[in-house]
C-alpha cells in the first residue's frame, strides 16, 4: 500500500485543480457550447464548466496550470472567436 492509498483502499495518484477564466461573449447555449468544446479538446483538460451570461470557464486539470497553460486557453478561446478576459480568483 502507497503512501497515496486511503485506509478503504482507494488510491488518487493525481489531484486535481480548478481554475477559473473569464470569457466575453458567452450569452447563448450555442456560444457556451462553441467555448466549451474548443477548452475540452486541450491536453490535460478533464472537465470544462461554462456559464451562460457571465462567461466563467471553470476548467478542471490533473495538474495546477501555469502561465503557458493560461496562454494556451487565451488562444483557444481566441480561436474559437471569443474574448479571454483572464484569470479569476476562486
Amino acid at each position: 500500500m502507497s503512501g497515496c492509498c486511503t485506509p478503504e483502499g482507494s488510491c488518487h495518484t493525481d489531484a486535481q485543480a480548478k481554475t477559473r477564466y473569464k470569457v466575453d461573449g458567452v450569452g447563448s447555449a450555442h456560444c457556451q457550447g462553441v467555448v466549451a468544446k474548443a477548452v475540452g479538446a486541450l491536453d490535460d483538460v478533464i472537465t470544462v464548466e461554462v456559464e451562460i451570461g457571465t462567461g466563467l470557464v471553470t476548467v478542471t486539470t490533473a495538474t495546477a496550470p501555469d502561465e503557458a497553460f493560461d496562454a494556451l486557453i487565451a488562444q483557444t478561446v481566441d480561436e474559437a472567436g471569443y474574448d479571454f478576459a483572464g484569470r479569476v480568483d476562486a
